[in-house]
């Protein structure tokens, strides 16, 4: 072992150091082998602007709350097909019957206050599509249709909650969605883009602005 090592550094690297080196550093939350690290490097912080998309990520966000976001990670592909590939026109047609199917479908998070809300806010999101073109159309205006660019040394310093998911969070409220608490609704803002948070050293952090830039 010694020989190999000092063998190494004669040539000025080892094998363990060129792992190391080829280990690119993401935020705290994402451990490096999981669907965390794989949803982080390349969904987090994404602009997304797709409605069906922006639907999907606000049921999950709701199937959260109070669990782990890898517990939900783990299910998505059964919520997927729990909840008709998320089309929103679809989930707003579940009745009684579909509700009850749902409570016995153990790929998702059975709690039928969580299973409801997905129904409730599938029928406001359509009255939001309605109102303003798209869901997109919508959610965007909160940052002027640019996502906000943070740089947060540490993710300790992300904050759970800001004025604009509070506003937010109110907005939805008032147009009849549920489970929309700002604490909520700023993830819902992490995972689609509409804030980068992607900590300083996080080697996502540059990539995801400079897709923000292109875009906007």
């Amino acid at each position: 072992m010694t020989g190999r090592l000092q063998s190494g550094s004669a040539t000025g690297s080892t094998p363990i150091a060129k792992r190391r080196a080829r280990t690119p550093v993401r935020c705290a939350w994402a451990v490096a082998g999981t669907l965390d690290a794989q949803y982080h490097d390349e969904e987090w912080g994404v602009a997304e602007h797709d409605d069906r998309r922006l639907f999907e990520f606000l049921i999950l966000e709701g199937a959260q709350a109070g669990l782990s976001w890898s517990l939900i990670l783990k299910r998505r592909d059964a919520y997927r097909q729990a909840f008709a590939q998320f089309d929103p026109q679809r989930v707003a047609r579940f009745d009684a019957r579909r509700i009850a199917a749902l409570m016995q479908d153990a790929g998702i998070v059975r709690n039928r206050l969580k299973v409801e809300s997905a129904i409730r806010n599938a029928r406001a999101y359509l009255e939001v599509q309605a109102a303003f073109g798209s869901f997109d159309a919508y959610l965007w205006r909160f940052v002027d249709g640019k996502p906000l660019q943070n740089a947060w040394l540490v993710a300790k310093s992300v904050p759970a909650r800001t004025a604009i998911s509070d506003a937010l969070s109110k907005d939805l409220q008032r147009r009849g969605f549920n489970f929309v608490g700002s604490t909520i609704c700023y993830a819902y803002m992490q995972a689609i883009g509409m804030v980068n948070d992607h900590t300083i050293r996080c080697f996502r952090r540059l990539p995801v602005r400079r897709l923000s830039t292109r875009k906007a």
